[in-house]
């Protein structure tokens, strides 16, 4: 029996934000779609989540707290009802928990459910972006199959348009059956075989949904993505994935970002970070380089006498912070790069340059800051 509190890895006096920030953690890090399917990654969200629903709860706490995981009721979670447990609270675009219907109004309005419709299953579809993408936002139109609701039945499965009640079960969507047994009398319930669990039935089904309601058309959908997401974003596009069974109304689609690694570049948060080599000459003398920037090539200057490890700033060229207006910072990590194959006449300039040089100044050896041409520039501007 698994420890709840070991498990999201929190002390057992933990508030709720401490509950809520190992739980999505852990989530993030067992998430399905990113471990390629994996059962025991799959198995470990699920377990999250279950403990996550526990602890988050103060009566349920309390009861597990006094009684263990069999304390709890309901406490069991599908992978299904994990993700959406998981897309319910993280939803939103990180910061201020705003999701993508409330950056561009993209929500739509829930219908009433008809008796005995189903609602329509939440949809997931993967976006990949580049850093470029991740710089200006953008917006993309993918082809999708989604249930729609049929039009020759208006969704009801019949083809009168209505359903009637099932006698079976009379409407309850599930069957009773009592029997005796050395215990006593044991009741036993399931759906209904008539009705399949829905409570009312269709005298003559629709011919062109088979009774269902609904059919799988070709369409459309717009997804925006705004400046500045990472991988661990995602967009909830409410009530436009499936529709529901029998006039259910539609589910969400879930759009998962995935940010590409673009191998000019590392990132970290908001910050670029470019690795470049320089001759001693260079590092020596200064010079100015040609460096890749996520707005395009610039010329930097390596001031006179950098170091090995020494690092240039290049401000306000890394990625704009999300539902911010601020650019993080692109930074070139210099290294001198040490030859390991000299010609005579480079052998013979060494040797000379050996002749003269100075021991180097210790404090020399540690790694510096640098304002880079453009930060100067930028600076003298009033930028």
């Amino acid at each position: 029996m698994a420890d709840y509190y070991e498990l999201l890895g929190v002390a057992r006096d933990a508030d709720k934000e401490q509950i809520k920030r190992a739980y999505r953690k852990m989530a993030l890090k067992h998430h399905p779609d990113r471990n390629q399917g994996s059962s025991a990654a799959e198995e470990r969200f699920k377990e999250a989540t279950r403990a996550y629903e526990v602890l988050k709860d103060p009566r349920r706490r309390a009861e597990y707290d006094r009684f263990g995981e069999a304390g709890p009721r309901g406490s069991g979670a599908d992978i299904q009802s994990a993700m959406e447990i998981f897309m319910r609270e993280f939803g939103g675009m990180g910061r201020g928990g705003r999701g993508l219907e409330d950056l561009f109004d993209l929500g739509a309005a829930r219908t009433r459910r008809r008796p005995g419709s189903e609602s329509g299953e939440t949809v997931r579809i993967r976006v990949k972006l580049s850093l470029a993408d991740v710089v200006s936002g953008i917006t993309r139109k993918l082809r999708l199959a989604l249930l729609e609701r049929c039009d020759a039945c208006s969704g009801s499965g019949s083809a009168s348009g209505s359903r009637t009640v099932c006698r079976d079960c009379g409407g309850a969507g599930e069957v009773r059956r009592m029997q005796r047994s050395v215990f006593g009398q044991v009741v036993t319930v399931r759906p209904c075989s008539i009705c399949g669990g829905e409570g009312r039935v269709a005298s003559e089904p629709c011919a062109r949904c088979s009774g269902e309601g609904r059919l799988r058309k070709e369409g459309t959908v717009e997804v925006r993505v705004p400046p500045g997401v990472t991988s661990e974003n995602f967009l909830t596009l409410k009530g436009r994935g499936n529709a529901g069974r029998f006039g259910g109304p539609k589910g969400d689609i879930v759009v998962l970002l995935q940010v590409e690694n673009d191998p000019r570049f590392e990132r970290d948060g908001d910050t670029v970070i470019r690795r470049v080599s320089i001759t001693f000459s260079q590092a020596a003398l200064g010079d100015e380089i040609d460096v890749p920037t996520l707005d395009g090539r610039v010329k930097v200057e390596v001031p006179a006498g950098t170091q090995s490890g020494d690092t240039l700033l290049m401000k306000g060229l890394g990625l704009p912070e999300l539902h911010g207006k601020s650019r993080g910072d692109q930074l070139l990590k210099v290294s001198v790069c040490t030859p390991d194959r000299l010609t005579k006449e480079q052998k013979a300039i060494f040797r000379e340059l050996r002749e003269v040089e100075t021991a180097p100044d210790p404090g020399q050896s540690r790694p510096r800051t640098r304002k880079g041409l453009w930060e100067r520039v930028k600076g003298a501007l009033g930028g």
